[in-house]
């Protein structure tokens, strides 16, 4: 779905509401403020239900934002705001729970008319704070790397990868918006958020003051319960991004691959920096003056096909053992099932520092008087090669975790792995980049006997949104994946998918 067929299909609904509101309960005062009224009410409810299906989403991107804006007022007049994001970091899922629920709830109150100059002015600040937010990632595209956002001397030409937060998250992973066109979509949204601060009175109002406080205490506690059960209890019911059940990720990152490759390079679009100047050339034209546009001069945007499929999360599927491999093509290749454990976080903390005794085998050389085919020669003396074990001590740091990190694991998913392993199942497990001996630490206290490898964190939360969560894939399909808490007993994943037969 794209953003104008989402447009015209609420446009339809807020008719409809508006007729609705007219012949059934014969409240509209005027017709141009009720159909905005209930324009921006369904866009609100839709825009934050399909964010409820996955609060977890939507703290991510919040996550994102918080880093983003630490390091834009770091090296500012305005460093003292700096820490108040990392603060908030902690409080992030709580925050995007609030924010969901609220833009819900919003939408609803707008749609009824539910005290009308409180929802006005509420509307107003959140479609002002959207607008400020979806503006900034978009600026951000001006400003290059190494230089800070309020160094505006030192922007340059619009460029998409400068951006570090590269779309808004007003719709979730429902729809993908650029940060522009989502920019747009807020700055058309103050035009109704202004206009219901002075036309309060002719907004329409249905059912009575008692039954729209019920509806609107209803609504709440409702949704406060359907955010926590998509992440808290369970994965989300609705899946929008890539790894959903029964995607083919081979399969998927091969066309993926394919469509990246084969994009065409059309010709080069060439601004010159002090004039602003644009020139358009060919491939070939380029080739034979490049030399005529030196970069310290010019900005130089290559101008391509778009790929025919678009990439996803799936493109970056990337995973390392210890060594440095990648190990996907191998884990995407395995004819028998996989039981495939993402833990994006471990949630470890160093506390000091002990000492460990570790055996190495260690080469030893004696001189010997006798010739031997296996004996070394050096100097025209004979010597004599063997390996001992030798015994040493090394400081090796020490990883606390969370006693109810470590429950997740020893009380859900060790005990159904555990089984699995002994029916020679499989298994493997992935997190993020870590310290090795953190992972250690974890293995040996929930008794993981099974490998780690490590990818990028975001990619590992695409993945599934439980931390950690456990995946069944068999060839590159993902045959199902269980929140932590669902996780069935090995039994029933035998019965259902015929494991250890």
């Amino acid at each position: 779905m794209t953003l104008t067929t989402l447009l015209i299909s609420i446009a339809i609904a807020a008719v409809i509401l508006t007729l609705l509101t007219h012949f059934v309960f014969k409240s509209v005062k005027s017709w141009p403020v009720s159909l905005l009224q209930n324009f921006c009410g369904a866009l609100f409810v839709f825009s934050g239900y399909v964010k409820a299906v996955d609060p977890l989403g939507t703290a991510y991107k919040m996550e994102q934002y918080f880093a983003e804006f630490e390091s834009t007022f770091a090296d500012t007049t305005f460093s003292f705001l700096a820490p108040i994001f990392p603060w908030l970091g902690e409080f992030v899922v709580a925050f995007s729970v609030f924010m969901i629920v609220l833009e819900i709830v919003l939408g609803v109150m707008l749609i009824m008319g539910h005290w009308r100059k409180f929802t006005a002015w509420l509307f107003f600040i959140i479609v002002a704070f959207f607008t400020v937010l979806t503006g900034f990632t978009f600026l951000t595209g001006y400003v290059p790397s190494g230089v800070n956002f309020f160094d505006f001397g030192g922007w340059g030409p619009y460029v998409e990868t400068n951006m570090k937060v590269t779309d808004c998250g007003c719709f979730g992973d429902f729809l993908k918006l650029e940060p522009y066109t989502s920019f747009l979509k807020d700055v058309f949204l103050m035009v109704p958020a202004i206009l219901f601060l002075f036309t309060t009175r002719k907004m329409h109002q249905v059912f009575n003051p008692l039954v729209r406080n019920l509806v609107t205490a209803v609504a709440t506690f409702g949704l406060i319960l359907y955010c926590f059960s998509n992440f808290l209890w369970d994965i989300p019911g609705q899946d929008f991004r890539p790894f959903k059940v029964g995607t083919d990720i081979a399969a998927q990152k091969l066309a993926e691959e394919d469509a990246a490759a084969n994009i065409q390079v059309l010709g080069y679009e060439i601004e010159n920096k002090e004039t602003g100047e644009v020139t358009s050339l060919s491939m070939n034209e380029y080739l034979e003056q490049y030399k005529n546009f030196p970069e310290t001069e010019y900005s130089i945007n290559q101008l391509t096909t778009d790929p025919v499929i678009e990439p996803t999360k799936i493109s970056e599927f990337e995973l390392s053992n210890a060594s440095g491999e990648d190990i996907v093509p191998q884990l995407l290749e395995v004819e028998a099932p996989v039981l495939f454990i993402v833990a994006y976080d471990l949630k470890g903390e160093q506390t000091g520092t002990t000492s460990k005794t570790i055996t190495e085998q260690e080469m030893r050389i004696d001189t010997i008087g006798t010739v031997d085919e296996t004996n070394l020669t050096r100097n025209g003396e004979i010597y004599d090669t063997n390996y001992v074990d030798v015994e040493r001590e090394i400081t090796v740091p020490v990883f606390t975790f969370p006693a109810g990190y470590l429950a997740k694991w020893t009380d859900h998913v060790q005990p159904v792995i555990n089984e699995a392993r002994a029916a020679g199942i499989n298994v493997i497990a992935a997190t993020k980049y870590a310290d090795p001996d953190m992972i250690a630490a974890l293995k040996e206290q929930v008794g993981a006997d099974y490998n780690f490898v490590q990818g990028d964190d975001i990619m590992l939360k695409t993945i599934i949104r439980s931390n950690p969560g456990v995946l069944l894939l068999k060839k590159g399909v993902i045959l199902d994946k269980w929140h932590y808490r669902k996780l069935p007993s090995f039994n029933e994943l035998k019965v259902a998918y015929g494991l250890g037969e």
